[in-house]
């Protein structure tokens, strides 16, 4: 047995070392921060002073961060490094996804908090889904002189409202692309419509990150956001419903997928540009114009017999068409009445559905 340095006071040095482990093990602070006050390592800063301790210089990007590493937040993260706007810091709880992310863009900061990235950076891109915006805003704060950003088309950049601090600023920033694949997400960013919200300052450098990655710029009216961001799923998700309906129809005729795509989609894409030549009621043909009563009968009845499931949507799309073709003057109000009429017969006659 030693006879020395096993006694309290004959190692000084061990002695404060455990002391201090102690007091650290039960959670007490010795030098307690006071209020509004914040430290970075040995450096206390009140908490309303500018972040990040870098800044981007005069004429440069910001610097960015991106909160989620999904679909939308690496296609933007490529994009805006491609472009010259680089990406210095992405937070992601998904550690497939930061890898990811740090195998396409060339990043110096990857968290799997989001927290962090308050400190690295100036602008902060939350790329998440809808439903978590709400209250991931609440557990961030930004500090003054920051701005953060959602890519949300449904909600209103007042959602980041709880992270505000003095001297912040919020907006949005919403692709309309289809992100189903990074590389062609990033080549249909070109071209491509943004939606931007956002003060006047924010806007514009906003509008010029759209430009910088090919898109086009687009300031949102207020309190739009909904009604814009439903069309885009009409355009989108609506119109993959609409050809998985003409694929059944195919089916039908004894056509597969592919067959349906090579033969329908020229007569979609002859559509869509008659409509951009000439404008949407004039591009309307078929015989909803015509007041061919006989032809949607026995349409109605092939849908009944071979495809039920699509009746619904076709009675949807025809009620459209009839009011389209009876306000271009195409179609005589008697003959939109009986239109109308056999439309809803047609619905009536279907089952009611199991519970």
């Amino acid at each position: 047995m030693k006879a020395w340095g096993n006694l309290p006071g004959d190692d000084p040095e061990r002695d404060r070392a455990e002391i201090e482990a102690a007091i650290e093990a039960a959670g007490i602070d010795l030098d307690p921060l006071p209020p509004g006050f914040h430290r970075h390592g040995d450096e206390t800063h009140a908490s309303d002073h500018v972040h990040p301790h870098v800044h981007s210089g005069p004429g440069q990007p910001p610097i960015i961060g991106i909160v989620g590493a999904g679909a939308v937040g690496t296609a933007l993260g490529v994009a805006l490094s491609r472009a010259g706007w680089p990406i210095h810091a992405v937070a992601s709880r998904d550690a497939s996804r930061r890898e990811r992310f740090r195998s396409l863009v060339d990043v110096a900061r990857v968290f799997a908090d989001p927290e962090p990235i308050l400190d690295e950076v100036e602008l902060i891109i939350l790329a998440v889904p809808d439903d978590a915006l709400a209250a991931l805003a609440g557990s961030l704060r930004m500090y003054s002189g920051q701005a953060m950003i959602h890519t949300s088309g449904a909600l209103g950049a007042e959602v980041l409202a709880p992270a505000m601090a003095a001297g912040t600023q919020i907006g949005a920033f919403h692709p309309l692309v289809a992100f189903a694949d990074t590389e062609r997400a990033v080549e249909a960013l070109h071209g491509a419509t943004v939606a931007i919200e956002g003060d006047d300052q924010l806007a514009t450098m906003l509008a010029d990150m759209a430009e910088a990655i090919g898109a086009r710029p687009v300031r949102l009216a207020p309190g739009s956001k909904a009604a814009y961001h439903a069309a885009a799923v009409l355009a989108a998700g609506g119109f993959v419903a609409l050809l998985d309906a003409i694929a059944e129809l195919g089916r039908v005729a004894g056509l597969d997928e592919a067959g349906s795509l090579a033969i329908y989609a020229p007569l979609i894409e002859g559509t869509l540009g008659n409509a951009r030549a000439l404008g949407i009621r004039a591009a309307l043909t078929g015989p909803m114009t015509r007041g061919d009563i006989g032809t949607l009968r026995s349409h109605l009845e092939a849908l009944r017999t071979h495809a039920p499931d699509v009746l619904e949507l076709y009675v949807a799309a025809a009620r459209r068409e009839t009011d389209l073709a009876e306000a271009r003057g195409a179609l005589a109000p008697d003959d939109a009445t009986k239109m109308r009429s056999v439309l809803i017969l047609a619905l009536q006659a279907l089952p009611e559905p199991v519970p």
